[in-house]
C-alpha cells in the first residue's frame, strides 16, 4: 500500500513538472511565439502578407528597429538605459548627407567631396562620440543614466536642426562626378537577394552574441548588471564597461541612421524621434531585465521582429496609424509585466554554499571568474 502511495505521488510530482516545465518555455519563449501567432493572424487577414518579398521588405525595416535594440541590449545588461539613440541616429543620418553634399573649405577655396566608406567611419565615429559623453557622464561624473542621456537626446537634436536650419538632405545617392557614389547601396541593394540592411543587422547581431557568450568583456557586462558593487571588487573595470556599452550603443545608432538615410536617400534632422522607446520595448519583448544582468540577443532580436511585424502587419490591413499606438503600447505593457512573472522567483533564489552572492551568466557559458576569466565549474571543483 506504501509503493502504491508513493508511486502515486511521484506520477503527480511528475505530471506538475511537465506542467510547469510547459508553463516555463512557454514564458521563456514568447516573443518567438508570439513573432509566429503575428504571422498567422495577419497571414489570414490579408493575402498580401505570407510572401518572401513582403517579408524581405519588412525585415528592412525592422533592420533599424534591431540595429538600436542591439545597442540597447548591451546598455540594459548594464542597468543602465540609453535614450538618446534615436537622436543620435538622426544626428548620424543629417551629418552623413551634410558630408555627401561636399565639405566647403573656403580659406583653400575648395569643395571635399569624400568617398562613402569615409562618410560611413566618420559617421560611426560621431556616434561613437555621443556614446562617450553619455558613458563619461554615467560612469565618473554619476549622472543617472536617465538624465544624462535624456539631455544628450536633446543636444543631438539641436546639432540636428542647426545644421539643416531645420531643412532636408535630399537626393542622398552621390554623384559619379563626384566620386562619392554607392551611398544608396545600403537601403536598395540585394546581396544573394537579401537587403544589404538586413545582412547589417546579422553581422552586428553575431557581433553581439560573440562578444557577450565568448569574451571576458560580456561576462564582465552581465557582473555589472547584476552587482555592480561585488563585479568591481572581483576586479571587473565597471566604469570603462559602463562606458564601452555606450559607445557601441552609439555606433549602433549611427549604424542605423546611415541605413535609413540610405532607404530613404534623404537625411532629416528629425527622423529617429521616438525610436529610443522602440528599441527598449523590443529589449523587453525579448525577455530582458530592465535592472540588468539578464538578456541576450536571440531574445533582443526576436523582440525586434515583433514590434517590426506588428506594425506592418497593421499598416497592411489598413488599422489606424492611432490604433497601431494602442496595440503596440500594450503589447510593451503586456511584456514587462511577463518579465516581472519570469524574475520574481528568480531574485529570492538562494545564495551559494559559501554564502556569497552569485552574479547572471550568460546564456550557454560556463561559471567563470569575472576578473581573471578562469573556469570554476565543477571539474574545478573536483579537481
Amino acid at each position: 500500500m506504501s509503493n502504491m502511495n508513493q508511486t502515486a505521488s511521484s506520477s503527480r510530482s511528475q505530471g506538475g513538472g511537465r506542467r510547469f516545465d510547459v508553463a516555463r518555455m512557454l514564458l521563456e519563449g514568447r516573443a518567438f511565439f508570439a513573432l509566429i501567432a503575428i504571422i498567422v493572424i495577419f497571414s489570414l487577414l490579408s493575402p498580401v502578407y505570407f510572401s518572401t518579398s513582403n517579408f524581405l521588405t519588412m525585415s528592412s525595416h525592422v533592420a533599424i528597429f534591431g540595429l538600436l535594440s542591439l545597442g540597447m541590449l548591451l546598455v540594459i545588461l548594464t542597468g543602465g538605459i540609453d535614450l538618446s539613440v534615436g537622436s543620435t541616429l538622426g544626428l548620424a543620418g543629417v551629418f552623413a548627407g551634410f558630408l555627401m553634399q561636399g565639405v566647403s573649405f573656403e580659406a583653400f577655396g575648395v569643395v571635399v567631396y569624400p568617398p562613402v566608406w569615409v562618410v560611413v567611419v566618420l559617421t560611426c565615429g560621431l556616434g561613437a562620440l555621443v556614446g562617450a559623453i553619455n558613458g563619461v557622464l554615467i560612469a565618473y561624473f554619476k549622472v543617472p543614466a536617465f538624465v544624462a542621456t535624456l539631455g544628450l537626446l536633446y543636444v543631438a537634436r539641436g546639432v540636428a536642426l542647426l545644421m539643416t536650419d531645420g531643412l532636408t538632405y535630399n537626393n542622398l545617392g552621390g554623384s559619379e562626378a563626384l566620386g562619392n557614389t554607392g551611398f544608396d547601396w545600403l537601403g536598395f541593394n540585394r546581396l544573394f537577394g537579401i537587403p544589404v540592411g538586413v545582412l547589417i543587422l546579422a553581422a552586428v547581431a553575431i557581433a553581439c552574441l560573440l562578444l557577450l557568450s565568448r569574451t571576458p568583456f560580456g561576462r564582465w557586462v552581465y557582473s555589472t548588471g547584476g552587482n555592480a558593487r561585488a563585479a568591481e571588487l572581483s576586479g571587473v573595470p565597471v566604469k570603462r564597461v559602463q562606458v564601452s556599452v555606450y559607445v557601441l550603443s552609439g555606433i549602433c545608432a549611427a549604424i542605423a541612421g546611415l541605413v535609413l538615410s540610405s532607404q530613404l536617400t534623404s537625411a532629416g534632422p528629425t527622423a529617429g524621434t521616438t525610436y529610443e522607446l522602440t528599441a527598449i520595448a523590443g529589449v523587453v519583448i525579448g525577455g530582458a531585465a530592465l535592472t540588468g544582468g539578464r538578456g541576450n540577443v536571440r531574445g533582443t532580436l526576436l523582440g525586434a521582429f515583433v514590434i517590426g511585424f506588428l506594425s506592418d502587419g497593421l499598416v497592411i490591413i489598413g488599422v489606424s496609424s492611432y490604433w497601431q499606438t494602442v496595440f503596440t503600447g500594450a503589447v510593451i505593457i503586456l511584456a514587462v509585466l511577463l518579465n516581472s512573472i519570469q524574475y520574481s522567483g528568480r531574485k529570492n533564489s538562494k545564495p551559494a554554499s559559501d554564502g556569497k552572492p552569485t552574479s547572471p551568466q550568460p546564456e550557454g557559458a560556463s561559471e567563470r571568474s569575472p576578473a581573471t576569466g578562469s573556469t570554476t565549474g565543477k571539474a574545478g571543483a573536483q579537481s
